[in-house]
Formats: C-alpha cells, structure tokens, sequence
C-alpha cells in the first residue's frame, strides 16, 4: 500500500461496539436563538478574514489582497507554514472573543496545533495586537501586506507559534504539553480561563494523556480554569489520528471516565451556534463550579466541561487536486497547493479560494477590517488575546527569607535536601499565592517534605487534601509536572521540580523546548522577565545502591548545558550550607533553566554560612584546610564537584598526606559548573587568570566529577594546557551495592583519585617519583580490601565515611 488510501473527504469512524446509551453521558443542547443576527454575521465574517489572511501569509509575498489575478512572482520561493488546522483555530479564537466580549471574561489562548501559526497571526492582526507591538504590522493596507510578505521569511514570523507571537505561553514545536502549560497557568488566579486547543495528532503523545487528570489538582476556589477542546479533524502528517477513528460513544466514554461532561461540536452547517452554545455552557459549568468551591461548599469531584470539536482538515481550503482529496484529508496538513508558484493551474486555484473569502467585502480600500469584524474585537485592549498581560509582563518575585537563619553548623553531619526542605517551606509560608512544588510523588523520598508541616498536597479527588490550599502538586508524570511548571511560570510565578535524578531525562525534549521560548523571548523588547525553571536533582546514582543499576542515570546535566549560555545554569554544591544558598539565588533568579544537584543522605557541613555565602558567589574555591600546598605550587589540583565526588576528593588528600606527605595537594571545589568553560563561553566562565589561580597554569589537574566525564571535556575544551587534566565521573557502571562500592565501581573512589595523583606528581616531583610505585601499590590494596569487605559483609567498612581530620 503506498500510503494513506483514502475512498472519501473527512471520513466517518467506524461505528464502535459501545452500546447507544453512552450518548446519555453526553450534552445535548438547543442551538435554536443562541445567537442573533448580527453575532452570527461577525463571526462568519471574522472567520473568512481569518482564513484569508492565514492562506495569504503561506502562499503570497505580494498582491496580500488579490486585487488583480496572482502572478508567479506574487509567490513566494519557498512555501513554509500548515494550513490544515488554522480554519479549526480561528474559529475557537472568534468564539474566545465573542465570550469576552458577552461575559467580561479574562481568557488566555493556549494551541496546542502549534504549527497552525497562521491561524493565530491573522486574528492578532485583526484584533491589533500586531501592531500593537509591532508596528510595521499596523492593522492598513501596509501592515497586512508586510504580515503576508513577512510570515515563514527571512525576518518573518516563523511557522510555529513561539515567544515571538503576542498571547504565546507555549512553544509550538513539539506536540504534548499545551494542556499542561494550560493548568499550570490558571493556578492561583481565580479570575482566568485557558482555552486550550489540543489537536488530535498532539492528543496521541503521553504528555497529553496524563494531563488530562489535571483538573484533580485544580481547587476552584483559588485557580482559574481550563476549557479543553480537542479538535478532531481527523488526520496527522499522513495518516489518520487515534480520535480521528473514534466515534462519539467512544470520545464520551473516554472523556467521561476521565471526569468530564463531554460536549460534541460537529453541526457544520450551523456550527457557530453550535460552537456558541456549547461554549456559553462551557463557561456555565465552570463559574457553577467555581461559586460552589468559593462559597465553602466545593462539589465533590466536580465533572469540567470538555468540548470535542469535529470540523474537516483544511475546512474552506481547496477540495480536490490531482483527482486527489485535499480539504478533509491528510494533504491538507501543510501545503495544499505546493506548486503553485510553477504550475498555472494550481495559481488559478490559489485565486479561486482565496478570493472566495470576498476579502472586497471584509476589507475596506484601505485594508482596514469591516466593522462587523471589528464588533468581535474586545474593546478593552488588556482583554484582547494577544495583550494580556498574564502572558509576557506579570512575573512577580518571590519574598525569599534569608538562608543564614536556616543554616547548620560546620562540622556536622546533615541532608543537603533535608536543611534546604526547611527553606523552602518558609518560600511557601512567605508567597502563599505565587510559589508552588511540581513533584512526581517523591517529595518525602527526597527528604524535602518539611512544606507539609504547613502545607498540604492539592490533590482535589483525595479527601484529606482536597479544598485545604495545599502548594504541592503530586503527580507521577514527569511530562505533566514540567507542563505545569512551564505555566505556572511563563505567566508571573515561581515554581520548583524536585526530582529523582535518573528520571528528569524524561523530560528533557520539553526542558528544551521552553529554552528555545526563553531564549527567544529574551529577544523580544516587548517580553518582561519572568521566573526561572528551577529544578533539583537528588537521590542520584551515587547513592541508589538500594534501587540499582535502573536509578543511576545523571545526563540531565548535560541537556542544561546544551542549552544557550544566556539560559543556561548548573549548581553541584557540596553540602547543606551551599545547598541552601544555591536555592535562595535560583528562586529569585530570571530567566533561566537553573539545575540544582545534590545528595538527601547526611553528609558533612565543610563550610560555616559565611564560608559557604563566600563560596557560592565565588562558584569555585581553594579548600585550604584539606591543601597541603600552603597557597603556593601545588604537585597536582584535586578537584570535587559533587556531594560525594568532593568527600571521596578529601578523603583522598587525607589518605595522600599520611602515605606520601612529599606530595603537595591542593584541594578544589567547584559548585558552579559553568566557571569552567573557556573564558567567554559563558557569564559565569572564569577569567583565564581566574582559572589558573584555581588550577594553575601547567600542574596536573584531577577531575572527580559527579556526571559523565565527557560533559566536563566538552566544558574545558579551549581551556589552555588541558592535556594536563584527568576527569573522573560516572561511567554506567552500577548495581545493587554499598555506597563505596559504587565509587569504586565507576573509578570515583579515594583510592582511585589517590593513586591518579600519585602518578601525576610523580611526572615534575622527584621526591614522588621515588616512591610511586610502592604507594600506588599499596593505595590499590586497601581498594581491594575495601571490595573484598563489601563482597564478604554486604556493607561498606565501618570508617569509609567518617569525616577526614587534617592535623
């Protein structure tokens, strides 16, 4: 079969073998006086606009309003941009704005069919959003030709949806996570409606599936709402989607298990009633919800509104080419006329649709819209789609306490994520409206649970946690709580994603995804700040010797470091004091992707909070209580960036000063990975006289690095003499086994950054030199020693993790 066979236009499901009575669960409503004349002749006549231009923008660089018959030359070299899904988008965006004009509503617009860009750009245009913010865009003549020559141009919009297009919260590439970002947005402001578009090819990824179940985490007495439409127009890049072949007891019954009263929009002949109907009921539902939650008597797992809207792929687009189906079928999705520019039959159907649209009669001489349009435009500008602020100037800082008061004492034994849980429980306690943890389900696993003392979780189907204002989301979809987070904090607040380390890889596409927001949106003037992602990374694979081998995974620090330098920000402090720190600066951080790594088991406080404030600023540090190079030439650099990967480093330098004490160590801490990138690579990078300062100029430098050893290359390559350093790190090797055991196994342990050092110095010491071979011999018995205990006694020997002394 060489492809989709397709023996009709927007092809019916099969009939399922659900019984008819599912239906029941469905609305019916009566479409009959939903809307008077004028209303139906506005949004008939926006939509036409609409389309118009959203046709015009992929095809056209000049002639934007057909006013004579289109020539070659009226077309653009290269034909970029998905015409399939904007016809379903405009219609939604006409529907929004009759609502806000009706109700006074606060709506966000959020599309999931990214790639539908036209679709949005051209009611930005109408509406004057545009031009607004891009004045060459003004909503004339000029502006509209500047909009159709520019879109998927150099200079241009591009095709998909991103930071550039006013109204945006979601980076329209990747498809999954619209409905997500939706409830992450509407949390803590009661006043907002999301109006999500989810497209049935996007509603086939996991992300989408899993946050269907958001609204059990959505208390309407404090957040807004959601309204979910899956727009069914049956078909993906080539082939039909999942929806696409379910019929309406199918769609009901599933979105009926999921909790929602399901509503089905499909009467085309009358569909602006029929859309209007169900969306005016929509709204009913949900303010009904709302007041119930608002005046102290929530309903029990209340049933939201969900609306599946079934319209034709490419609806209004040409019907057929080539004997071949176009509106209704997959060859809708991009292109629909590709050859237009070389082939004279398909320019004069390139004119034929597009002058369909009667764009004389919806435009005046002057390329102003008609002002039947113009009655759906809300007249309040802030209510407009494309202005509301919630969408790129609303980031309002946390109140962070001060972490001293937090501190621990130096010397002691503490939880990196145990001390920083009672920081940010006292973030909570201090931002009751702006801060909120996205975790799936291993807040007590991760020794952060200290917010529960005076905050619950928010889960609205469990009894004990529903209507209590919890500021705890749990939920086991990591694609869900990074949705979540991204529109929490795209509009205004702050939020955090603590996490087991192997598993924030799953999540690393749409980490990415929404750096490519921020970076963009750093470049547009009109964008304000906004908070930054910030997540933490514990229970790493340096101590899951309980988990094994499937929980030791650490490449998410490599996916933030591929991000742009201006985004990007990676923190490995060493113990509690610095830990609690780090969090202080990332949470009153803009703008970035912060990561945060560090370990939830006891281990010691090196430094006091001065110490550690001083450290932290510094992003790197001599340690010179575990130095015996007395601040001058050291033999060889020891550096840790880690937890445990700096311990192993001290104990190394303790083992080092009894065997061989000629050797002179200096010991180093790095808590900011990105100082080590060649000077410029980075705005934290060190100077190169910082760097040596550190490292020196020309001494062996020994990496014992928590993440994979490949990650630090790539970071110090273009730093000078880097021939002279080794880097140790994780190297997938695990199981099952004691914490040393698990140093030893991935060449991290004390032994094995001993016995490197020794052979480093022994290369411009003589007084090494001389004894290398003994030392090194006897550094890997007491290795195998350790092995042979480990193997022999199933744990690690009494003393392996008892604080170094340095006389």
């Amino acid at each position: 079969m060489p492809g989709q066979l397709l023996y009709q236009p927007n092809p019916p499901p099969d009939p399922s073998q659900l019984p008819d009575s599912i239906l029941e669960y469905s609305i019916k409503l009566d479409l009959t006086n939903v809307l008077s004349k004028e209303e139906l002749s506005a949004l008939k006549q926006f939509r036409r606009a609409a389309d118009y231009i959203a046709a015009a923008m992929i095809f056209l660089k000049d002639n934007a309003l057909v006013e004579r018959e289109i020539t070659s030359d009226d077309i653009k070299p290269r034909l970029l941009g998905h015409w399939g899904t904007c016809p379903g988008l405009s219609l939604v965006y006409a529907h929004i704005n009759r609502l806000i004009c009706k109700n006074n509503i606060d709506a966000l617009y959020v599309v999931g069919p990214g790639h539908g860009a036209p679709g949005i750009l051209s009611c930005l245009w109408l509406e004057n959003s545009l031009g607004n913010f891009y004045p060459k865009y003004s909503r004339d003549r000029e502006g509209l030709s500047q909009l159709v020559r520019a879109f998927s141009a150099p200079g241009g919009f591009p095709s998909h949806v991103n930071a550039e297009t006013p109204g945006s919260i979601h980076e329209g590439g990747e498809l999954g996570y619209a409905l997500g970002v939706s409830f992450g947005a509407v949390m803590d402001k009661p006043d907002l409606v999301c109006v999500c578009v989810v497209g049935d090819g996007e509603a086939e990824t996991g992300p989408t599936a899993t946050a269907w179940h958001g609204y059990k985490y959505i208390d309407p007495a404090e957040s807004g709402a959601v309204l979910p439409i899956v727009h069914v127009n049956g078909f993906k890049i080539s082939e039909r989607t999942i929806y696409g072949t379910m019929d309406d007891k199918e769609m009901t019954a599933l979105f009926t298990g999921y909790g929602y009263q399901v509503r089905i929009v499909e009467d085309l002949e009358h569909i602006d009633a029929d859309l209007a109907a169900s969306m005016d009921w929509a709204l009913g539902e949900i303010k009904k919800i709302q007041t119930a939650a608002r005046s102290g008597h929530p309903i029990v797992k209340p049933r939201w509104p969900v609306l599946i809207l079934r319209t034709p792929k490419g609806w209004s687009g040409p019907k057929e080419l080539h004997g071949e189906y176009i509106e209704g079928s997959f060859r809708a999705h991009q292109v629909p006329l590709p050859e237009a520019k070389t082939d004279a039959n398909e320019r004069a159907m390139l004119l034929e649709w597009l002058r369909s649209y009667g764009p004389a009669e919806l435009f005046g001489k002057d390329g102003i819209p008609n002002d039947a349009i113009l009655s759906l435009i809300p007249k309040d500008e802030s209510k407009r789609l494309g202005m509301r602020e919630e969408a790129y100037k609303t980031y309002s800082p946390l109140d962070v306490p001060d972490w001293r008061k937090y501190a621990v004492e130096k010397g002691s034994l503490q939880s990196c994520m145990k001390i920083t849980g009672e920081l940010v429980d006292g973030v909570s306690q201090q931002n009751p409206s702006s801060f909120r943890i996205f975790s799936p389900d291993e807040l007590v696993s991760n020794k952060l649970d200290a917010i529960l003392r005076h905050s619950g979780r928010n889960f609205q189907w469990d009894v004990a946690s529903r209507a209590n204002g919890g500021r705890v989301i749990e939920i086991l979809s990591e694609h869900t709580c990074q949705g979540m987070l991204q529109g929490y904090t795209l509009t205004g607040r702050t939020g955090l994603f603590p996490s087991y380390e192997a598993f924030l890889g799953i999540v690393h596409t749409m980490m990415v995804q929404y750096a490519k927001f921020v970076k963009t949106a750093h470049e547009v003037p009109w964008r304000q700040p906004m908070g930054s992602l910030n997540y933490v990374e514990t229970s790493t694979w340096t101590r899951q010797e309980h988990n094994g081998f499937s929980h030791q995974n650490p490449s998410f620090i490599g996916a933030v470091l591929n991000l742009k330098p201006i985004s990007a920000r990676v923190y490995l402090p060493p113990d509690a004091n610095c830990f609690l720190s780090t969090m202080a600066h990332c949470l009153r951080a803009k703008n970035y992707v912060n990561l945060m790594v560090g370990s939830k088991q006891p281990t010691p406080v090196w430094l006091s909070p001065e110490e550690a404030d001083k450290h932290c600023i510094a992003g790197a540090s001599v340690w010179k209580f575990a130095s015996t190079d007395e601040g001058m030439s050291p033999d060889v650099v020891l550096v840790g960036i880690g937890v445990e990967m700096t311990f192993e480093v001290i104990a190394a330098a303790a083992l080092l000063r009894k065997e061989i004490p000629a050797l002179r160590v200096r010991v180093v801490n790095v808590t900011d990975l990105m100082i080590l990138g060649p000077y410029g690579s980075h705005p934290h990078a060190l100077s190169d006289e910082g760097f040596e300062s550190l490292f020196t100029k020309n001494k062996p430098v020994i990496f014992n690095y928590h993440g994979y050893p490949v990650e630090l290359k790539g970071l110090l390559f273009g730093r000078p003499n880097v021939h002279r350093m080794t880097i140790q790190g994780y190297r997938e090797e695990g199981t099952t086994t004691s914490p040393f055991m698990m140093m030893i196994l991935n060449k991290t342990s004390r032994y094995d950054v001993a016995a490197e050092a020794v052979r480093s110095a022994a290369l411009i010491n003589p007084r090494v030199e001389i004894d290398a071979h003994k030392t090194i011999s006897h550094i890997l018995h007491l290795a195998q020693k350790s092995k042979d205990y480990v193997l022999a006694h199933g744990a690690d020997p009494e003393d392996t993790f008892d604080i170094p002394k340095f006389d």
